[in-house]
């Protein structure tokens, strides 16, 4: 029996060797979850089919079912998130989304992985406002979704591996109504490169990203609203984006980036949850 660890994440850009993804819920109310009403057939479909890409990239795939009546919940990425020690579960701030972290608590557990801690009280944060920096520091945003308290209580959670989160706060975009998270406009694709639509990035998030010597790929407008920056590297260098952003496409590929793209119409655009979304990372490891 190998000995390799099964679970683990202290980085956005390590080799992804395994990942969790959740078959998407084909009825419901999706408008009050603010989607666009999607087909279930196409739904479905690119799904399957972006977890196929991922086993295609050298990911070891763990398919969830469906958590009935919760449109957003094919969106892992935001109800847990993964360090060094195991699955944080938090808590969401979106009313449609209560309930998704302890729902996800028996697939984790499933995966071999534990929890190494929860959200209590009034904390709130979505894995979306999260990004590993270093294995020692977590940037976590101070926005509509992750408050101060989300703050307090992981920087406790993870003090037991010896690393810290290094806030951000958000601006106001279009309010609370609408999502804006931190990896709405930062994705980091290799060790020394990340793609960041400058507009909305706090200047310190900018200045963190020169001190460390972390190249900026600028992402233009009209291709951050179709998710442009919203990037799942699999590898240093080795990425997956929703198809439809060619701009910033060239410019990774004139840096050495490998993109992959997959058809994402209605799981992606119709809920605003691009690859990040999509996937749980579980394990990332050199």
């Amino acid at each position: 029996m190998s000995d390799a660890p099964r679970y683990g994440v202290q980085s956005m850009v390590d080799p992804l060797r395994r990942v969790l993804i959740r078959r998407p819920v084909t009825t419901g109310d999706f408008a009050a979850a603010d989607w666009r009403e999607p087909d279930p057939a196409r739904l479905t479909a690119e799904h399957e089919a972006f977890g196929e890409l991922l086993e295609g990239l050298g990911c070891e795939v763990t398919v969830a079912e469906p958590l009935a009546g919760l449109v957003d919940s094919v969106y892992v990425c935001d109800p847990v998130w993964v360090c060094g020690q195991g699955a944080i579960v938090l808590q969401s701030a979106k009313p449609q989304r209560v309930g998704e972290g302890e729902g996800m608590v028996a697939d984790l557990e499933a995966a071999g992985v534990p929890i190494a801690g929860r959200l209590t009280g009034t904390a709130t944060a979505d894995g979306g406002d999260m990004v590993w920096l270093d294995a020692q520091t977590l940037a976590v945003a101070r926005g509509y979704r992750t408050n101060a308290e989300a703050h307090r209580q992981l920087d406790a959670i993870l003090a037991a591996e010896g690393a810290r989160t290094l806030r951000f706060d958000l601006p106001h975009d279009r309010g609370a109504e609408h999502v804006l998270h931190l990896m709405s406009f930062i994705s980091p694709v290799s060790h020394d490169h990340a793609v960041v639509f400058e507009p909305l990035a706090p200047v310190t998030l900018i200045q963190e990203l020169q001190e460390r010597g972390i190249g900026i790929i600028p992402l233009d407008e009209d291709e951050y609203h179709s998710m442009g920056c919203n990037i799942l590297a699999t590898a240093p260098g080795v990425v997956v984006v929703l198809d439809g952003n060619p701009k910033i496409r060239r410019a990774m590929e004139a840096k050495g980036i490998e993109v992959h793209a997959y058809q994402g119409g209605d799981v992606s655009l119709k809920g605003d949850g691009g690859p990040t979304c999509l996937t749980r990372e579980l394990l990332r490891r050199a």
